[in-house]
């Protein structure tokens, strides 16, 4: 009676994370509706923000010579709200274009055509998915706060890769990271603990090297092993599908023919680290 006890536990479990994996893949169709109908008022604010910076350029020469005549005390103000409308106009640019370019990953995400390789910036999607991942942990976490260290590698060329799964690899271990800190500052919130993600992207004899590592919860051995298994999660149920890891498996090994390396100290940190040919 037991052991069918545990079955059916085991059965309904395995059927409400199905559901929620279907819940999740609606939301995805979902966000890259929303993240299409965004796209475009988005790309009104960059171009009249540029518009903008034109025609204040057009207005200090204007005046320019009909300041000569002002007191010194006027010139220096009406300087300083023309340096300050300038330097604003490029932060809505920047930001405007930073928008527009975590939109386009997300519909190349839920868009890219299945196993096809495309020239990659490797670099800039790593960061896009790390600040995704850490952005929607503090939409779900209230104060979630932590220090996320980033080390890209100069001089690295484009290499061919599924963007829409690397960037759920990435994602994936992002989460994971976020989860693990927060946990920690959870379990030991008045010793002074610092939550630090450590990003590093590197290439050397053309392989491209990612690390992913938190000062986290870490892993006992018993998760270690089971790491990899479909449906295995340590999360509450609602917040974990256990599918994660066996995609991150699937991606890295069989779809990009890389290698994953990992180490974990319970109640330390967690290191990813993945192993990618960039000739593919």
């Amino acid at each position: 009676m037991e052991d069918l006890a545990t079955l059916n536990k085991q059965i309904e479990e395995m059927q409400e994370r199905l559901r929620l994996q279907e819940k999740l893949s609606s939301l995805g169709m979902l966000s890259a509706g929303i993240a299409h109908e965004i796209q475009n008022p988005l790309n009104f604010v960059i171009n009249f923000s540029k518009l903008s910076d034109n025609l204040l350029n057009e207005l200090k020469q204007l005046l320019g010579s009909e300041c000569t005549q002002l007191p010194q005390e006027e010139k220096e103000e009406i300087g300083d709200i023309l340096c300050d409308l300038t330097e604003n106009l490029h932060k809505i640019a920047e930001h405007g274009n930073r928008a527009i370019s975590i939109i386009q990953g997300i519909l190349l995400y839920s868009r890219g055509k299945e196993d096809e390789y495309v020239p990659t910036d490797a670099a800039r999607l790593t960061k896009e998915y790390v600040w995704l991942g850490y952005h929607a942990m503090r939409a779900n976490y209230k104060n979630f706060n932590i220090s996320i260290h980033e080390d890209y590698a100069d001089g690295l060329s484009a290499v061919k890769l599924i963007p829409q799964d690397f960037s759920r690899v990435v994602l994936n271990i992002m989460n994971n990271a976020c989860y693990a800190v927060w946990k920690k500052a959870q379990e030991h919130p008045e010793d002074g603990y610092q939550p630090i993600i450590r990003i590093k992207l590197a290439h050397e004899d053309n392989i491209l090297t990612l690390t992913i590592e938190d000062n986290g919860v870490g892993m006992s051995r018993e998760v270690q092993q089971k790491l990899f298994e479909a449906f295995f999660t340590t999360k509450p149920v609602g917040q974990g599908t256990g599918l994660g890891m066996s995609i991150v498996k699937d991606i890295i090994e069989h779809k990009h023919h890389g290698s994953i390396h990992f180490t974990s100290e319970e109640g330390q940190y967690t290191r990813f680290t993945f192993h990618i040919p960039m000739n593919l």
